[in-house]
């Protein structure tokens, strides 16, 4: 080749083919950057029970790390081997970040264990505190340690690609920041794209095996074509080789591992769980011996919602006063409440028609056709605890959520005598508009004049604002609003809030009843009147409590600084 024609390939730069290749790169990198963001945030807003805003924190340390790594890139002398070995790396810590983790809280967890076992220590003795206090409060901010660790080299991607680009060229290249930085938005997007689309129902770390798969996919196929420039090549090759089976082996292996470490967090023994689109599931299971029956529990990312051996009584709260308050029974709408336990206690009222609305369908087909996977034993025992409510011919189940799925009962006229709001707590922003002041007026254009309306509302105790706000939400929706509480011993003091809209208030209307029109276990006409007693001066600093407007996460934020003081609870 002349020295003429070599100097015009030159002005045009790298060879289209490499060109091509080094972008599609480019744009496989930042979709793996963008879902390692989102996998680390998911992991410990659905495992470890963090806030929401473990997201933005995520996302904000990812990002301000991308722009130390972007200045600490020019220290590479060959940007050729850097990469190479930086997409190793990548892939890497990116595979095993979340397995580190969920074996670090767990061995955290079990720790006070281990040393009381070793000890002989009695099991009312368990050491706390000190250095195994401090160990377990920094164990949980290890996402954000792999996430700083990530971005650092997330950031280097795109300087070194523009040097090799440049590079190719062997002159200054026209456009190559704008080229690049093109690639990595649109990369960026199919990422997110994916992520939403699919790998929001994979197990989180076989969610992470597969991303770590493209980045190393990536360094490979970078190696092969450029490896006459890149230092130690068929040892990097090698390498790329030996971290493909760990990913193999991550990904075939990974989930029980992960869930195994997971489960060490729970007090009883964890024998099913389950990632859906919208939540991680984890049934537990408690021998009683003397020929009990098994205690199950079912918590919501980390969350308890129910125990069988007490639901019961949470239930009959959340139902019985509701129905009593109202006129009529033959049609009830029940929001949230996928487990179908709240339908088992309305059935005692012989409705002619309930509605439920939920948002995961995966989470009512658990408690309607459990998977031949989940334990015989467990699967018996959530269809006796609902009475098999999801194929009564009565109830018509619609997925949707709730804040639209309102929006298409209102579209077609419906009215209810009662309604049932049976939501987890506002722990997440989504929830909150489920405890807004628009949603509750939503819901009143659906009750009838004479019928009630009864909300879950936390704890009055230990969420007292919280509590107050739900209150005093729904009566700026237009109900008159009273509050009632009761023990439910796995949760402790509960309190529920139940609204009419004509005549008389739910405790004027229940106040006759000296016996309940349904046979109830635990509740009683008594009950329901004590439950309607607060200590003095409970509501005194009501006017100090906020309504919970559309959009202001003003619950959110009374119900996660409250279990942050109550239970230390880490909420980031």
């Amino acid at each position: 080749m002349s020295t003429t024609t070599m100097q015009a390939q030159s002005q045009r730069g790298p060879h289209w083919f490499d060109d091509v290749l080094l972008l599609g790169i480019m744009g496989v990198l930042a979709a793996c950057g963008l879902i390692y963001e989102y996998l680390l945030s998911h992991y410990a807003g659905r495992v470890l029970g963090a806030l929401e805003a473990a997201i933005y924190t995520m996302i904000g340390l990812m990002i301000v790390s991308m722009g130390f790594g972007a200045f600490a890139a020019r220290h590479i002398k060959s940007a050729f081997t850097g990469f190479a070995l930086l997409e190793l790396t990548v892939a890497f810590i990116g595979s095993l970040a979340i397995l580190a983790t969920a074996a670090i809280i767990g061995f955290g967890h079990e720790l006070p264990k281990i040393i009381a076992e070793t000890l002989g220590l009695p099991p009312d003795q368990l050491p706390n505190g000190g250095f195994i206090g401090t160990f377990q409060e920094l164990a949980v901010y290890l996402p954000y340690v792999w996430g700083v660790l990530l971005g650092l080299m997330i950031g280097m991607e795109i300087p070194l690609i523009a040097r090799v680009r440049q590079a190719l060229s062997q002159e200054h290249l026209l456009h190559n920041a704008g080229t690049i930085y093109g690639a990595d938005y649109i990369g960026a997007g199919v990422g997110a794209a994916i992520w939403v689309g699919f790998m929001l129902m994979l197990d989180t770390q076989l969610a992470a095996s597969i991303t770590a798969a493209f980045n190393l996919l990536a360094g490979f196929i970078f190696i092969l074509r450029f490896r006459r420039r890149i230092k130690a090549a068929k040892w990097l090759l090698a390498a790329h080789t030996l971290v493909a089976g760990v990913l193999m082996l991550l990904a075939i292996k990974g989930p029980f591992w992960e869930q195994s470490f997971n489960n060490l967090l729970y007090q009883d023994k964890v024998i099913y769980a389950k990632a859906t689109r919208f939540q991680q599931i984890n049934f537990t299971e408690r021998l009683m011996g003397n020929h009990l029956a098994p205690v199950y529990s079912l918590y919501l990312n980390g969350r308890l919602q129910f125990s069988s051996i007490d639901e019961h009584i949470y239930h009959a709260y959340l139902v019985h006063p509701t129905l009593a308050a109202s006129a009529r029974h033959d049609n009830i709408l029940v929001i949230g409440g996928g487990d179908g336990l709240a339908l088992k206690q309305i059935f005692k009222w012989q409705p002619q028609h309930i509605t439920l609305v939920d948002l995961d369908a995966e989470m009512i087909k658990l408690f309607s056709e459990p998977p031949t996977d989940m334990p015989k034993r467990l699967r018996q025992a959530l269809l006796k605890l609902n009475g098999d409510a999801f194929h009564d011919p009565r109830v018509n189940v619609m997925i949707a959520d709730a804040f639209n799925g309102v929006d298409k009962l209102l579209a077609q006229g419906k009215k209810y005598d009662a309604i049932i709001v049976d939501l987890p707590d506002p722990s997440h922003p989504d929830l909150n508009k489920l405890y807004s002041d628009v949603f509750y007026r939503k819901l009143g254009q659906l009750l009838s004049g004479d019928g009630a309306m009864t909300i879950q509302s936390t704890s009055p105790y230990h969420a007292t604002k919280a509590f107050l706000s739900v209150g005093k939400t729904l009566s700026a929706a237009g109900f008159n609003v009273k509050q009632y509480h009761h023990n439910v011993p796995s949760f402790g003091e509960w309190g529920w809030t139940i609204g009419t809209l004509r005549g008389q208030n739910a405790q004027q209307r229940l106040a006759p009843l000296t016996q309940l029109p349904i046979t109830d276990e635990w509740l009683t006409a008594g009950l329901v009147h004590a439950a309607f007693e607060f200590p003095n001066h409970f509501y005194s600093k009501l006017d100090q409590v906020n309504v919970n407007t559309l959009g202001s996460l003003q619950l959110y934020h009374y119900h996660q600084q409250a279990w942050k003081d109550n239970q230390g609870i880490a909420t980031f």
